[in-house]
């Protein structure tokens, strides 16, 4: 398998496994707007095609970062779960973000959870991987589920208030 690699470089390898645009996010959308379904993928803001989803969920279940299996509610959807090793870059993405967020000129809905993953730091980043946990792998949790509960309440408080502001003016 080392053979089908450039090179043994871990940031290489890392970057042919989840270095596109789209591989990248999709795991966003998953780890951070709970979508497993093909159909919610599809609906990205970024408008992938759905020809380019169906090749990168395919690229992602082989590399292992998702696995794939029938949806019991419907016989035609499959449902996509995080792996562990998907799951192991929630403090990869809170890094991205926050880099972003510093350096590029990103909205204000649009980065509130990137600046909460920031505050919240490891200790948030750890509750984050569990709940994934829990919810992809089907593994315990301590508590309730409360932290993508919360970025999402963020999101809609400063949507609702950017909406209002729009109304107003």
């Amino acid at each position: 398998m080392k053979d089908d690699y450039r090179s043994g470089c871990p940031i290489n390898l890392s970057l042919e496994v989840f270095g596109d645009k789209w591989s990248l996010l999709i795991i966003r959308d998953m780890i951070f707007g709970a979508k497993r379904h093909f159909r919610e993928l599809l609906r990205s803001q970024e408008g992938i095609s759905s020809n380019i989803l169906a090749d990168r969920l395919k690229m992602l279940v082989e590399q292992g970062m998702l696995t794939k299996a029938d949806d019991p509610t419907h016989k035609q959807k499959a449902i996509y779960s995080l792996t562990e090793m998907t799951i192991a870059l929630v403090p990869i993405m809170a890094h991205l973000g926050a880099w972003g967020r510093r350096y590029l000129p990103v909205s204000e809905e649009l980065s509130i959870r990137a600046e909460l993953m920031e505050a919240g730091g490891p200790d948030l980043w750890n509750r984050f991987m569990d709940e994934l946990r829990y919810e992809h792998l089907g593994l315990p949790l301590d508590g309730p589920p409360r932290v993508r509960a919360t970025l999402q309440a963020a999101f809609e408080e400063v949507v609702a208030r950017k909406t209002g502001e729009t109304a107003v003016a």
